[in-house]
């Protein structure tokens, strides 16, 4: 695809850089292109500017219309939509499917959101009526990640413009094809030209478009990035800022009843999309008994038996890394801990496919010097053996982050003993920590974010409210020192 820029309604070439994305599964060219010039993007965000008072002015209910539209034009496009986010970052065909099918579901779930936290109110008052509403904030920036490219930066767009925001949305560079799949969706639906916008690039066209005229950020991404851009607006709170930063994500597995089902959700919780989910579990923290050792033998048997491949395969549980720099980054991870007194169980290892290919690994760091509290994008598990369960969930709290995390317990004592102690925004009892639902805020304290949780809690970034006393006439009103 030629195409860098999509802007009053039709795309046009980039005038930046040309660039590429390989698919890290195959090795075939996904996407090539040009990015979009810093010109291109300051033209980009001043036709969201532009377009943004007529849509703010457009009703609810005509808004509401075009979004439904656009569900079901993507709808007809899920098929197409899960082979370019394969295509594009490895993800194994079968979750791909399910991107695609949650971002048709996220329409229906906005608008019931923003119809419980940012709807209309009116309530009855002596002098006429006390009124709430919500506003749009203008013009809103969208940076998309690479791991879910088309369901999280639309779990940011839809809402932003049901609320009457317009938007400039950056894909990633690692997996750009499905924005045009989405601008073509939208065309369909009949949304106003200027409303959504689409650069393509790098870091560069980032750094452009966050340091434009916005008037919000809505990120999904690394700590790192994430914290640049919260100093980056310090000083300047008329910006919004969505920040979601992922997690050092903690499970504790203490003595339930089936150890099997205990390894199947520990399992599921760290490998998940090859561990690329910013709720995957990093640490596993587990009693130092017979009973541990069990869990943790369950664990490798797993991944013994664990299906890798592409996405052409037929059905494997887990693809590659996004890149080839990833997955040498993740083999470093796992050998520095290694390098401190870690223990591996099994091995991470890039696997001899090339590209973003490599094993599932677990490694126990009881023992290990200055574990950092890092969050590796990868399939890696983390063993951690405790004597007691207080001391499991201090371990489980030593972090800067606190997105997700889990218990593994048959006792509801201690259920209720971690949800009134961990810090975790995202918490499952006996349920894989990757596990969380569209219909229920997504985020967590610490470095997992600034406490704007996405999903169903997206409504109220995306609108301020605006509270009212009307009354229908100018009324005199008595007080003291006032002629009568």
């Amino acid at each position: 695809m030629e195409n860098g820029v999509y802007m009053h309604g039709r795309w046009e070439m980039g005038q930046g850089a040309p660039f590429a994305n390989t698919c890290p599964a195959t090795g075939d060219v996904a996407w090539h292109g040009h990015a979009a010039s810093d010109t291109q993007v300051a033209a980009a965000t001043a036709a969201a500017r532009d377009a943004f008072p007529d849509w703010a002015r457009t009703s609810l209910d005509a808004r509401i219309t075009i979004l439904k539209a656009y569900a079901d034009a993507l709808r007809a496009r899920e098929t197409q939509i899960a082979e370019a986010i394969s295509r594009d970052m490895g993800k194994v065909l079968w979750e791909s499917k399910g991107e695609a099918a949650t971002m048709v579901g996220k329409v229906g779930v906005s608008i019931d959101a923003q119809a419980e936290r940012a709807g209309h109110k009116v309530q009855d008052a002596p002098f006429g009526s006390m009124q709430l509403t919500h506003r749009p904030h203008g013009v809103m920036a969208v940076l998309g990640p690479f791991n879910f490219p088309g369901h999280l930066p639309n779990g940011h767009i839809v809402p932003a413009l049901l609320a009457g925001n317009t938007c400039v949305f950056k894909p990633s560079e690692l997996a750009p094809s499905v924005a045009a799949m989405m601008v073509a969706a939208f065309e369909d639906a009949g949304l106003p030209a200027g409303c959504l916008n689409v650069v393509h690039g790098g870091q560069a066209v980032g750094a452009a478009l966050v340091g434009g005229d916005i008037d919000g950020l809505l990120f999904t991404g690394s700590a790192r990035t994430g914290t640049h851009f919260h100093k980056l607006f310090g000083g300047r709170p008329e910006i919004i800022l969505a920040l979601e930063m992922g997690g050092n994500n903690p499970l504790i597995v203490w003595d339930p009843a089936d150890v099997e089902a205990a390894a199947d959700i520990a399992a599921q919780s760290a490998f998940f999309t090859t561990g690329q989910r910013c709720s995957c579990a990093r640490r596993l923290i587990v009693p130092d008994t017979e009973f541990g050792h069990a869990v943790i033998d369950a664990i490798a048997a797993r991944i013994d038996a664990l299906a890798i491949g592409a996405w052409t395969d037929e059905e494997p549980f887990m693809g590659p890394l996004v890149s080839e720099a990833a997955a040498i980054g993740a083999v470093e991870f796992h050998d520095a801990l290694v390098a401190g007194g870690g223990a591996p169980i099994r091995k991470l290892h890039r696997l001899d496919r090339g590209g973003g290919f490599v094993s599932a690994g677990l490694i126990d760091v009881t023992d290990t010097v200055d574990l950092p509290d890092e969050e590796l994008f990868g399939p890696l598990l983390q063993v951690i053996r405790v004597p007691d369960f207080g001391l499991g969930v201090a371990r489980a709290n030593d972090t800067r982050f606190g997105l997700s995390g889990g218990l593994v317990c048959d006792e509801d004592a201690r259920w209720t003993e971690v949800q009134a102690t961990l810090r975790a925004g995202i918490l499952n009892r006996n349920r894989p920590t990757a596990g969380a639902s569209g219909a229920m805020p997504f985020g967590g304290p610490g470095l997992s974010g600034n406490h704007r949780p996405s999903a169903y809690y997206a409504a109220d970034y995306c609108a301020w409210p605006q509270a009212s006393q009307v009354s229908g006439t100018a009324q005199r009103l008595k007080a003291i020192g006032f002629p009568s």
